[in-house]
């Protein structure tokens, strides 16, 4: 299982890879929980890098506060990549910043169907470009209880980041 220390490395990279393009970052967290916002704002000095994030649990504040259809979460799922990247357009579009990363998935140890057992975490990330914004999404399925999945969550999620 990834370490409080491992995380914290995982935050630090994505400081200097902030700082280094002189962007900001939002975030939109399911299953994460907001945990993507605590080991970042762990760091003294986060607000120049870090605007802050939404913790959308429920598919009605992944709706209300993210802008997320509610035909994409009746034909999709709360857990799919359209709704990953539904909801990182959505924070960017609502929070301002520069890139945004979502996270959505079944952290387990209820929730999974044999089409999306538990460990299945879908990613989004939107990010400002001169012709507009783009974004992508990816999938993952990790193995472990519900912390280790939310811990392999937010280091995926900065990791990736980092590439865009």
């Amino acid at each position: 299982m990834l370490s409080d220390a491992q995380l914290h490395t995982h935050a630090l990279s994505t400081r200097d890879y902030l700082l280094a393009q002189g962007k900001q970052l939002v975030t939109a967290e399911s299953c994460t929980g907001g945990y993507i916002g605590k080991i970042l704002t762990d760091i003294a000095g986060s607000s120049a890098w870090y605007r802050g994030g939404a913790i959308v649990y429920s598919n009605a504040l992944k709706e209300a506060i993210l802008g997320v259809r509610s035909e994409t979460l009746a034909m999709h799922g709360a857990v799919s990549s359209e709704t990953a990247v539904e909801m990182a357009r959505g924070a960017l579009d609502r929070a301002g910043g520069d890139i945004a990363l979502s996270v959505t998935g079944v952290a387990g140890p209820d929730g999974g169907t044999p089409a999306k057992p538990v460990g299945t975490v879908w990613f989004g990330w939107a990010w400002r470009t001169p012709s507009g914004i783009q974004s992508r999404a990816a999938l993952e399925t990790f193995a472990g209880d519900r912390d280790a999945v939310r811990r392999q969550s937010v280091a995926r999620a900065l990791m990736e980041l980092q590439k865009l």
